[in-house]
């Protein structure tokens, strides 16, 4: 239902970059959420929340099949959030899918169904990246305080931890363990018994070993837990001591041994655990005391704030300075020791062909034709650092699968689509799979890049001569001054090359000679 106006931390934006009113969705393994924000006074103002349990974690088979009956109840619930969202423009909603999302193997048409119910497109985003929105959401929430923070995070098929100071994420982890499977797993019929949490919390542990080192050698000084799971043990600590006013681990384990006595989620005595939440609570329980175990936690404060309060402030970045995506590509580009001055020569000739035919082309894809070239632009080489040969393949392969902070997966593989086909022969190959309209579009940046590319093979530093551009439906006209290309033969044949190339994939090169 919705909740009444809340302020988070003040935002210094300026009023020329000030957004509109914003709203995140959360595709949530467990729940469905959305958060509709306005930036008002130097703060962003809640002023809708809307939430359901869907449970989509238990709807994905192990075929990676997501269950008729589950996706019916996902396409429902975005439906009534679609009316919601009706009347906001395309660059001030975000919605993500999560675990559950990521773990489905067959979704294209669930995901086609789901942005037709909600009116917006859904990216599917990698767990470390879950993991930072969801620490900028809860950063943005606390008070400033010095020292380094423990956030915890479980979800309904992913629990995330991240250390982090200030703003600014440190340690990030993403583990397959979440309240809906771990549940589903060990409490399906709605039993429990001290060996059945036993096994459960074993489970858990398995799955926080491997970070138990790096994270106590990071070490913190405050500790907070985020979201439905976290806040629903804090409220069933409080009604077993009403003075509580943290989770410790004391009181997690006199929770642990009455919900063990209980001996069945719908016995479960406790009017803070709503009906709904009660056939995953087990789980969640039994996640959050190995993580006290495995981490040594003695307190644990409830947080607010989460992954849709992180999205809108990643939103409002984006259209500041502070896109996370851009520290991203200046990253990248330092750590695969790429020629800066090259990529941008490279990008600068990429963007100006497409200012010139853009609108012929009339490429309209989220984000934006100009940043989807600039980055492939600047990222175009990456794959240097692994090997020449082939290396638009290495840096497709990098682009791929790198955490890449900011970047949702549909994004990822647009930017290693369009970078893999930069040079050498065209294919079509991977292009259907992308998010519309970058299934048919994506071609067309491919096709801008790798003339830029070509045209500064030579890596000079001398300018390129004044180039004509025109562009029809499935066709590209290049016109250079005088005696250019007799001067520069090398490109020329190039350039011959490239209209046998394009040729191939149903697309017309004109070259041409104008006047001195």
């Amino acid at each position: 239902m919705p909740q009444a106006p809340r302020a988070t931390r003040t935002l210094r934006i300026s009023d020329r970059t000030r957004p509109d009113v914003l709203a995140a969705v959360d595709l949530g393994s467990n729940s469905f959420h959305m958060v509709v924000a306005k930036y008002s006074h130097g703060q962003l103002v809640i002023i809708d929340r809307l939430r359901e349990m869907v449970r989509l974690a238990s709807g994905v088979e192990e075929n990676g099949e997501i269950d008729p009956a589950v996706a019916e109840r996902a396409i429902v619930c975005l439906q009534r959030f679609g009316q919601r969202l009706r009347a906001m423009r395309a660059g001030s909603v975000r919605a993500v899918g999560t675990s559950a999302l990521r773990l489905a193997h067959h979704k294209k048409k669930f995901l086609a169904r789901a942005r037709a119910a909600l009116g917006h497109p859904i990216e599917i985003i990698s767990g470390r990246e879950e993991a930072r929105l969801i620490y900028a959401g809860v950063a943005s929430n606390l008070p400033p305080e010095p020292g380094r923070r423990l956030i915890v995070d479980i979800g309904g098929g992913s629990t995330e931890l991240i250390i982090g100071q200030g703003m600014r994420p440190l340690e990030l982890e993403s583990l397959r363990v979440g309240c809906v499977a771990v549940s589903e797993r060990f409490f399906g019929d709605g039993k429990i018994s001290a060996k059945r949490m036993e096994a459960a919390r074993l489970a858990a542990r398995l799955q926080l070993a491997p970070l138990r080192s790096a994270f106590r050698r990071r070490g913190w000084q405050h500790c907070a837990g985020s979201s439905g799971t976290v806040r629903a043990i804090g409220e069933a600590v409080r009604e077993l001591n009403p003075r509580a006013t943290r989770i410790t681990a004391a009181s997690l384990e006199k929770l642990l041994e009455a919900v063990v006595a209980a001996g069945h989620t719908r016995s479960l005595g406790f009017a803070s655990i709503t009906e709904d939440r009660r056939p995953v609570f087990p789980g969640g329980l039994a996640i959050l005391a190995e993580v006290f175990a495995v981490l040594r936690l003695k307190e644990m404060r409830i947080a607010d704030g989460a992954l849709r309060e992180g999205l809108l402030f990643d939103m409002i970045g984006r259209k500041t300075a502070e896109d996370a995506r851009e520290r991203t590509v200046r990253s990248m580009q330092l750590r695969y020791h790429v020629d800066t001055d090259q990529a941008e020569r490279v990008a600068a000739t990429a963007l100006r062909f497409l200012e010139r035919i853009g609108p012929a082309w009339r490429l309209r894809g989220e984000p934006g034709a100009e940043l989807v070239l600039k980055w492939a632009a600047r990222l175009h080489e990456i794959g240097l650092d692994v090997a020449h040969s082939g290396y638009h393949r290495h840096g497709a392969y990098l682009l791929e699968n790198a955490d890449m902070p900011g970047f949702s997966r549909g994004e990822q593989s647009l930017l290693a689509r369009v970078v893999g086909g930069h040079r050498r022969k065209l294919s079509r190959d991977g292009l259907a799979e992308l998010v519309p309209p970058w299934n048919r579009d994506a071609l067309y940046l491919i096709v801008l890049l790798r003339l830029a590319v070509l045209l500064h093979r030579g890596r000079e530093r001398a300018a390129l001569p004044p180039i004509k551009v025109f562009a029809g439906p499935r066709s590209l006209q290049l016109t250079f001054p005088g005696r250019w290309l007799a001067a520069h033969p090398l490109t020329e044949t190039d350039l011959q090359q490239e209209v046998q190339y394009l040729q191939a994939v149903g697309l017309r090169l004109r070259l041409t000679r104008g006047g001195r």
